[in-house]
């Protein structure tokens, strides 16, 4: 199962992750990697003592994205048989 990690804000996105079959966790209370971060790009630093931690995991900006549109954006890239 895929480890995403979600800024707490993001409730609706962090639901329709889980309701896929994905594994969610808050941004910054996870304690070993995640396979991809999602984050509203509201604050820049928001990544900035983690990065050690998630390098090589992609980085998900949900600004201005609707909930199916960041779980695209995730699926995408988390699906290694699928190159849109």
């Amino acid at each position: 199962m895929a480890r995403v990690a979600v800024e707490g804000s993001l409730t609706q996105i962090s639901k329709m992750l889980r309701d896929n079959g994905y594994q969610v966790v808050e941004l910054g209370n996870w304690q070993n990697t995640v396979d991809a971060v999602v984050i509203t790009g509201q604050d820049v630093n928001v990544l900035n003592d983690q990065s050690k931690t998630i390098t090589g995991a992609p980085v998900i900006n949900a600004s201005g994205m609707t909930p199916q549109e960041v779980f695209h954006a995730v699926h995408v890239r988390l699906s290694p048989t699928e190159h849109h």
